[in-house]
């Protein structure tokens, strides 16, 4: 296994300044961001530390160079949109990036492209299914086409209004991965797991490892503290902001020791990539990168 971390958390560096940074503080890898250039429409989203359009060969030179020169990898590409979105317009522009972000891994020699399923999420999962698979079944030819495996975030996508009553991704559930993988059964169509998800739904984290083993594909590092004394005060039918925190590995509700040891156990041997979205640290840069620093020591020793 390699740690990293994901490059959405560092928006303020480029590209070689994140690797120096990364390379400075014992990270084997990143995951890095392609989102289209331009202003982010949510937190954590609209990073831009490869500009997959019109991307060449020679920028991928380039781009192997810096990494050469610094000795740290890459885990695999991210963009996480909403390919179900109900307008075909912002749909629309989800599934065309998506694709310039995987012909730019391909281009990189890469095998991993990590994303969202998405989901219109006014409707239930029957509701969005025959639209799910006629987006999804042609978006996997052409990362089979490509030779790339593509990673799908467990991330409900349901924090507040605007993502109520269904969330905007569909993939967050064994029974729902199942269905997929059924219907779109593909070597290239997989998970790029996130434990603290579990968490916020009230489920065991380590439970579908076993299970899915060849399915993971890719793993953020990302822990969650759900309050008690707010769900008490509130109900799980709140908007999760409510009753969660997002935390940073170690200062959550997961045992890192018994995840660890589950994920060895399985025989899962790819990146496990810190994903920074805890407030405790601050909104400075230099807050930012000491939460990468804390995350890493509590998890380096697995390593």
């Amino acid at each position: 296994m390699q740690l990293g971390f994901v490059t959405a958390i560092l928006p303020e560096l480029n590209l070689n300044q994140v690797l120096e940074f990364a390379a400075a503080e014992r990270f084997a890898c990143i995951e890095i961001m392609c989102w289209p250039v331009g202003k982010a429409e949510r937190k954590f989203a609209g990073v831009t530390h490869i500009d997959v359009s019109g991307f060449t060969g020679t920028q991928a030179d380039d781009v192997h160079a810096l990494c050469t020169r610094h000795s740290v990898g890459i885990s695999g590409l991210g963009y996480y949109p909403n390919p179900l979105d109900p307008d075909p317009v912002v749909s629309g522009v989800a599934v065309n990036h998506l694709k310039k972000v995987i012909v730019a891994a391909d281009k990189l020699g890469l095998k991993n492209v990590n994303t969202f399923v998405g989901r219109d999420w006014t409707k239930t999962v029957d509701e969005n299914w025959p639209r799910f698979l006629k987006t999804w079944k042609p978006l996997i030819a052409f990362a089979e086409d490509h030779g790339i495996k593509i990673g799908i975030e467990n991330c409900p996508m349901s924090f507040s209004r605007d993502e109520w009553p269904g969330g905007k991704n569909l993939a967050t559930s064994p029974v729902i991965w199942r269905r997929m993988f059924s219907d779109i059964p593909s070597e290239s169509f997989g998970l790029n797991y996130d434990p603290s998800h579990f968490v916020l739904q009230q489920m065991d984290p380590i439970s579908p490892l076993r299970e899915f083993k060849h399915k993971l594909f890719h793993l953020h590092a990302k822990d969650m503290t759900v309050h008690p004394e707010r769900l008490n005060e509130v109900g799980i039918f709140d908007f999760p902001k409510q009753w969660h925190t997002p935390r940073i590995p170690g200062l959550g509700d997961i045992n890192w020791a018994r995840f660890m040891a589950a994920v060895y156990e399985v025989g899962y041997d790819g990146p496990v990539c810190v994903e920074v979205e805890d407030g405790t640290f601050g909104a400075t840069l230099a807050g930012r990168k000491q939460a990468l620093r804390v995350s890493r020591n509590v998890l380096e020793p697995f390593f």
